[in-house]
């Protein structure tokens, strides 16, 4: 990009019939991109190498039932070789649309208010932001993860060159750092709504925000500098390849050009809301406003506009009405202005503003540094802003306004009342809904409402109420333990449990169990045999110990409280079930009697309940205690009962049996069917214990992860579940240390990722890649590094 240069106008396409609210570079063919409007269409504007039409609409696509306000490209794979185009709109989807039709490939439903920012990354990913305070992560038709954490509106996302990160800004005025599906950090200093985010690099982007500034961060989280020179909300920001110089958007009618860290050009346009931009593969810059225009703009000398294209341009500007309100001009007193006079005095910088009297108008000019000269850029209406209006009654109550609606033709108006120091989304929200009307119809009775109040005095906004589509104040759509004392197992005192018999496939002759590691585990030659993955067996915790288990029992039962001892007789059923439980070989069945003191039992004090845990983590080995307390409502209440044994502030011992228990549930089909209907609670509760540094606990949430996905594998319908293994199991690795827990988990990818391409793309999309890369080197215990390596061939 020339730094001697300045913009000029290159051409100006009528292109959609309401706002233009969406810009992007398209894929296929060269030099073209793409619009959105809020006529609810998309559109692909391609070169047109001829004098008067300099850019032509190749292709129009229609799938939206409402407003669309979002677009994205999705690139060229060997499926489709042009890319794709997604749209996100105010019927709540996004509709992914091909080259060669107008109507949309599928569309995907998930999100439950308008979809108002989209993000496209590798392999075919999608990220969306919503009103309903959520983004969404999608790959092909389905939705992998929701993230959640905003508490209003994401206005704005976008993937970062590192896979697996992505940013969300929202209205609650913080920006998010997503890794994984798990919120990584936050960043504050917007003063508003966060309304554009843009990447500069793999560890900086810019924000911006309806405070009227624009910050650039580093991923840690530090803001390195903030822009200033818009006078109103900015809407949009778009980066140039040198990753330095960036253009933004705004309400205050501008284009800016930001060179080396300063605006360096203002181009100002015949429109109150310049809504998008996006710079072009050519170095020239593609603007939508809210006239419906489509406005390009270059530096080059052979792209400039005729010299009739240019004037027409400036008149068009010139006949333009400025409302002082919008902050760009500040409150007027026609007396104190100077005359035409004022004009003779050159500016002393591009985009400077003169304001001066002509007879009893206002009129706003420009100085252009490029012609040398001012610009008249618009007359201004409602001179001062102290004007005030006259109240008027309406059911009792003082209103500053009472409009009269027209709904049905020849019927009576519905009355609007409306004061200044409402919101006026918020009251036409309010009107709808009143009056049984569509929701359809916000944005026109809002903007009926300011367009009807321009001039008067506004108060101060409520604090409760903001513009849904500005995004103005806050807009609200919808309305680790430690291991002191637990680094063992405390009953047999080994650093971990050893599991049995729980084979994880098949093993070659000679080679050893990778999980139990019988005799000494070599490496395996790097040829063909997988023994790691997919793992469809399972793995269980089966080793005990049952005369320290029964010993501690009764030791913890004799020191406690009398209304929590239990009486000779439980103990003995205890007892019985525990040596039936160990040996799953013997025909005896436990009795109702057995199992029913079994559940009461594990409702003991958390300080002392461990032993018991450790039973019923044996006993959910049995067919018959599989089915008694995983089946039916038993075995929900079994669910919440250890989900509650695993909150982040319970004890370390308890925490790690919850999870063994889990584990050690996948043995039975009852057990199974619970887990997998269970699915998203408690894996999203075993994630949490990622931070509690106690090995016995990672070696067990590992186990529970190969254990989902291995009953996962072959079902590619399920990848909403295999996207929340793929999430767990990498953020677990960001912490786990220990070498059989960062193993099991390695298997627990492999299995999920194993035969089902779309579960790999989401991984490679994750960065699970570059995670894990690093364990291929690792040699000791060996199985690491020759698990892993087989991992990331897989995901080559």
């Amino acid at each position: 990009m020339s730094g001697s240069n300045t913009y000029r106008l290159r051409c100006s396409l009528p292109a959609h019939e309401m706002d233009v609210r969406g810009l992007a570079v398209a894929a296929y063919p060269d030099g073209a991109f793409v619009s959105v409007s809020r006529d609810r269409t998309a559109r692909v504007w391609v070169p047109n190498p001829s004098e008067n039409h300099v850019y032509t609409e190749m292709h129009c696509m229609n799938g939206h039932s409402n407003f669309v306000s979002c677009v994205c490209i999705i690139s060229p794979n060997e499926t489709y070789p042009r890319g794709l185009i997604a749209t996100g709109g105010h019927d709540n989807n996004i509709c992914v649309f091909s080259l060669d039709r107008p109507d949309p490939l599928f569309t995907l439903k998930g999100h439950k208010n308008t979809v108002c920012t989209l993000s496209a990354g590798k392999f075919g990913t999608i990220l969306s932001g919503s009103w309903d305070t959520t983004a969404k992560v999608w790959l092909g038709e389905k939705c992998m993860m929701t993230l959640q954490g905003h508490t209003a509106a994401v206005w704005a996302v976008v993937i970062l060159p590192e896979q697996g990160l992505m940013l969300s800004g929202s209205a609650d005025k913080t920006i998010k750092l997503w890794k994984a599906g798990r919120c990584e950090n936050t960043y504050t200093g917007h003063e508003d709504c966060v309304r554009g985010l843009a990447v500069i690099n793999e560890v900086e982007f810019f924000s911006c925000s309806n405070d009227a500034s624009i910050r650039r961060w580093m991923v840690t989280g530090e803001c390195v500098q903030v822009y200033y020179g818009h006078t109103n909300y900015i809407y949009s920001l778009a980066v140039f390849p040198n990753g330095q110089d960036f253009v933004s958007t705004g309400e205050d009618r501008t284009l800016r050009v930001w060179r080396k860290g300063e605006c360096s050009q203002t181009i100002r346009l015949p429109a109150q809301s310049v809504w998008c931009c996006c710079i072009l593969p050519n170095g020239d810059i593609a603007v939508g406003a809210s006239d419906g225009i489509i406005r390009v703009f270059t530096e080059s000398e052979e792209r400039v506009a005729s010299a009739q294209d240019l004037q027409a341009f400036e008149d068009e500007l010139s006949k333009a009405i400025i409302d002082p309100k919008t902050g760009d001009l500040g409150d007027i007193k026609i007396e104190d202005l100077p005359g035409r006079e004022h004009l003779s005095e050159p500016g002393n910088r591009d985009g400077q503003t003169r304001l001066i009297k002509e007879g009893s108008n206002v009129e706003a000019y420009q100085w252009s540094m490029s012609d040398g000269r001012w610009m008249k850029i618009g007359d201004v209406v409602g001179g001062s802003s102290q004007q005030n209006s006259k109240r008027v009654m309406y059911e009792g109550k003082e209103y500053d306004f009472v409009f009269s609606i027209d709904v049905n033709e020849g019927g009576p108006g519905l009355k609007l009342p409306y004061n200044m120091t409402d919101d006026p989304w918020l009251t036409a929200h309010n009107f709808l809904q009143k009056n049984d009307l569509s929701p359809m119809f916000l944005d026109q009775v809002a903007n009926f409402i300011i367009e009807n109040t321009k001039g008067h005095t506004i108060g101060p906004a409520s604090a409760t109420a903001a513009d849904p589509f500005t995004g103005a104040g806050r807009y609200i759509p919808g309305s680790g333990g430690d291991n002191q004392g637990f680094g063992a197992d405390p009953f047999t005192g080994a650093g971990r449990y050893i599991p049995g018999s729980g084979s994880p496939g098949t093993v070659p002759s000679g080679g050893a169990d990778p999980f139990t590691g019988g005799s000494a585990y070599s490496s395996l030659p790097k040829a063909t045999t997988n023994i790691f993955f997919p793992n469809t067996d399972g793995v269980m915790f089966e080793q005990a110990n049952t005369t320290q288990i029964l010993g501690k029992l009764r030791e913890l039962n004799n020191s406690a409280p009398a209304d929590h001892k239990l009486s000779d007789a439980a103990l003995d059923c205890l007892e019985k079930l525990l040596v039936l439980v160990s040996d799953l070989k013997t025909q005896e069945q436990p009795t109702a009697e057995q199992i029913s003191v079994l559940w009461r039992s594990c409702h003991w004090p958390e300080d002392i309940v461990f032993p018991v845990l450790d039973i019923l983590r044996l006993a959910v080995r049995h067919p018959e205690v599989n089915a008694q307390l995983c089946g039916g409502t038993e075995g929900a209440s079994l669910c919440n009962h250890l989900l509650g044994l695993m909150s982040p502030e319970g004890r370390p011992a308890n925490q790690m049996l919850a999870l063994r228990t889990l584990c050690n549930c996948f043995t039975g089909s009852h057990g199974r069917a619970l887990l997998l209907g269970q699915r998203d609670a408690v894996l999203s509760r075993a994630g949490d214990l990622r931070v509690v540094s106690n090995k016995n606990i990672h070696v067990a949430l590992a186990t529970l992860l190969l254990n989902y996905a291995g009953r996962l594998y072959g079902q590619p319908t399920e990848i909403e579940a295999k996207a929340q293994c793929l999430s767990v199991a990498s953020t677990a690795l960001e912490v786990v240390q220990d070498k059989e827990a960062i193993f099991r988990l390695l298997v627990a990818l492999g299995t999920t990722v194993a035969g089902d391409n779309t579960a790999k793309d989401l991984a490679r999309s994750l960065g699970v890649n570059s995670q894990i890369s690093k364990y291929a080197r690792v040699s000791d215990p060996a199985k690491v590094g020759e698990c892993c390596r087989l991992v990331l061939d897989n995901l080559q």
